[in-house]
């Protein structure tokens, strides 16, 4: 799928096709899946709202990979509003999500109150410098900054300094967990002899994902709880933690790519703040 603000460009991760649908106003919205940053990585590279919803939230029924602890169904849009507005209408879980995730009931702001103007005063926001200035290109932090400026000095937010430890390892467990969640789901269909049907770079990470053991599982979702106390931590100080949304901006697409390209050092980046 071409980039509609450049089609030399790539428009970014697996929900590629409703980012460029929303982005050149051929619809208002769309809905895809997010485990890997699918929904928020395209929005980014195509200049629209990508919201990857809370897990369990929505009913996953009918989506390929519904299994999973990572994969959320999630609205792309033109807007925040707009953004607000689809999660209300998807929000509603699978009767078997409410007895084992027991989630709250979705809370949306009232987008027409005169409140909605201080409602930031008092929101602190949390930022790793290091890792958000780990970037390719000094446009996405200098971007970046004036946004987080916007929020300080226009909205009146916080901004405190935090500390995340481990992240490349967060990275590898996060990789091992979608990867190995992907192909369950992914793999019966490759075996019923839909081979075929899968474009190459499809199958190359079908092949990289089959070799995980289940202790690389089970190492990574120790690790994932480890990463979790690490975040709770860090929200004693803070109520949101800000990052760019990608390493790189969108990359350009070679020429031997419309064969069907895997290049994970480009992946990597793309995915680099989204875990």
């Amino acid at each position: 799928v071409r980039n509609p603000h450049s089609i030399n460009r790539y428009t970014g991760a697996s929900s590629s096709g409703p980012a460029a649908l929303v982005s050149s106003g051929l619809c208002s919205a769309a809905i895809g899946t997010d485990a890997g940053g699918s929904v928020r990585i395209p929005s980014s590279l195509c200049g629209i709202i990508g919201l990857k919803t809370t897990f369990g939230r929505t009913n996953m029924t009918g989506v390929l990979c519904d299994c999973g602890t990572a994969e959320v169904a999630s609205p792309l849009t033109a807007s925040v509003e707009d953004s607000v507005l689809v999660y209300s209408a998807l929000a509603g879980c699978r009767p078997m999500d409410k007895l084992t995730l027991r989630p709250l009931p979705l809370c949306v702001p009232n987008l027409v109150s005169s409140e909605n103007n201080d409602i930031l005063q008092s929101v602190k926001v949390g930022k790793y410098t290091e890792w958000f200035h780990d970037v390719s290109d000094i446009e996405i932090s200098n971007t970046c900054e004036d946004a987080l400026s916007l929020l300080r000095n226009t909205f009146g937010c916080q901004i405190e300094e935090i500390i995340l430890p481990e992240l490349l390892e967060m990275r590898t467990a996060h990789l091992v967990t979608i990867g190995s969640e992907g192909f369950c789901q992914l793999n019966a269909h490759y075996q019923e002899g839909r081979r075929t049907e899968m474009t190459l770079d499809t199958r190359g990470s079908l092949a990289l994902f089959g070799s995980f053991t289940s202790a690389d599982y089970v190492a990574s979702q120790r690790l994932r709880r480890r990463m979790m106390y690490y975040h709770m931590e860090a929200f004693r100080k803070v109520d949101v933690i800000a990052t760019p949304t990608t390493g790189i901006t969108a990359p350009r697409i070679p020429p031997s790519a419309l064969k069907g390209e895997s290049d994970y050092i480009v992946s990597a980046k793309l995915m680099q703040f989204i875990v």
